[in-house]
């Protein structure tokens, strides 16, 4: 196995440990309640709080890694999201969890940009196919098979496994990692852009805390609006003080590029449906079929064995096919498949439910290993810094809006249907979020992403 191999794997280990960590704690979050004495409606912070801080300080990691190296930010980065998770297991009080919650926010902001950028500046273009299933497994994965994962814990062991399953993993790969990554050999002292960072931040903070709190029901909807809007208007802000200042926190040029664009644009309604799918099919299996946590996550499951399906064949379709088509194809079949879990009943049989499931799983996989492999394809090596903080700022502000965009649209449309039916719409929502990236993708050059090939 090539070191460049080997150095890949071990990024995708951390991937994984934050992917799973922010998805599998909704699994456990009625025994915390319990154990910390914790109302219903506060809940939702755990996982809330997480997001936010990541999507605020995702914007830090590219200059943290050009200031002390990339490995010693990645280091760095895991070493303190084992020590947040020991003190998310540990935690005496909600407020303390609460905290530790934060911190390990932070690690993972700058863990999971850094671990893709070590692989990004090590990856040649005409290799970036072969690193793209290592950045993808990691995030397809761990949201697929968290609430299985998240479900055995807190039945047969306790909720604090949940954290502590990072400690083995993190340790493992920081020892690993001392041996096998490069050390830093160049430092970049750039001047750091606060007023960027201050927008940025205000821009996150306001879209996400404004979709979480429209969660909590229709009568805060007005505040979670302008909060949201406020947050959007921002960004316009943002895009023309990074374009003008002498040195901004990261260059947007990037944006210039189509590959790298269209990944950014329909790339993040891809991650919208990645993130909300698994959610909803647990929550709809369970209040509409009634079925355990523990039932409903082994059909979830199916998504990850469809994710892990495809593998062996991707490579092989891209280039057989090429990106347009296969990207097309994979965008079809998300959008059918989902779509087509609104049938499903009760009484339809476990295989056919499993069986969307997989042809999800397939889907997305394929989808996001060719957004992946172009997205950078175009992107010189000494601009891929800010090319991959801009990319994980718009990838983790999806993730996090997932869950709330289709609770907030299950809830919308449950003030005209049954609840039954409004979730039955929620699958049907998240297909046709797919027809934007669909187009974007249709009107690209025959040629697309033949660099990355």
């Amino acid at each position: 196995m090539s070191n460049y191999v080997k150095v890949a794997l071990l990024m995708a280990s951390s991937l994984f440990m934050q992917f799973l960590d922010a998805t599998i704690v909704t699994t456990a979050l009625p025994y915390i309640g319990r154990s910390l004495d914790v109302p219903t409606a506060s809940l939702s912070l755990t996982v809330s709080i997480y997001f936010i801080t990541m999507a605020i300080f995702i914007p830090l990691s590219g200059w943290i890694a050009k200031r002390i190296g990339e490995r010693n930010a990645w280091l760095l980065a895991t070493l303190l999201f084992v020590l947040s998770s020991i003190g998310d297991a540990l935690a005496p009080t909600f407020t303390f969890l609460l905290v530790s919650r934060f911190v390990q926010g932070f690690a993972g902001s700058l863990m999971t940009p850094t671990a893709r950028l070590i692989m990004l500046e090590r990856t040649p273009s005409n290799r970036l196919l072969q690193m793209a299933n290592y950045l993808v497994w990691p995030a397809l994965i761990a949201p697929a098979i968290a609430p299985i994962l998240g479900g055995f814990f807190v039945k047969y062991l306790s909720w604090q496994w949940i954290f502590l399953i990072n400690v083995p993993i993190g340790l493992i790969a920081i020892l690993i990692g001392i041996k096998l990554v490069d050390k830093d050999t160049k430092r970049n002292k750039t001047k750091f852009d606060l007023l960027g960072f201050i927008e940025i931040a205000i821009s996150s903070g306001f879209i996400l805390i404004g979709a979480e709190i429209a969660t909590y029901g229709r009568q805060y909807w007005t505040t979670a609006g302008i909060l949201v809007l406020i947050g959007i208007l921002m960004i316009f802000v943002i895009g023309y003080h990074l374009s003008h200042v002498d040195s901004p926190l990261f260059d947007i040029k990037a944006l210039k590029v189509s590959s790298f664009r269209i990944y950014q644009t329909g790339g993040t309604f891809l991650w919208l449906s990645v993130g909300a799918l698994p959610y909803l099919l647990t929550v709809y299996l369970q209040v509409v079929f009634g079925w355990s946590a523990l039932t409903a996550g082994y059909y979830v499951i199916f998504v990850f064995i469809g994710n892990v399906g495809i593998k062996p064949f991707t490579n092989a379709i891209i280039r057989r096919i090429k990106y347009k088509a296969s990207l097309i194809v994979a965008l079809f079949t998300v959008a059918i498949s989902t779509g087509a879990l609104a049938w499903v009943r009760p009484t339809t049989a476990g295989f056919i439910i499993a069986g969307l499931a997989f042809i999800s799983g397939c889907g997305r996989s394929l989808a996001l290993t060719c957004y992946n492999a172009v997205t950078f394809s175009e992107i010189p090596m000494d601009e891929r810094n800010s090319a991959n903080t801009l990319s994980s700022v718009l990838q983790t502000m999806a993730q996090g809006l997932g869950v709330s965009l289709i609770t907030v649209v299950v809830s919308s449309l449950g003030s005209f249907v049954n609840m039954s039916t409004a979730y039955e719409y929620g699958f049907i929502f998240l297909g046709i979020l797919m027809l934007y990236p669909i187009v974007e993708v249709w009107i690209q050059p025959k040629n697309f992403g033949y660099n990355a090939l």
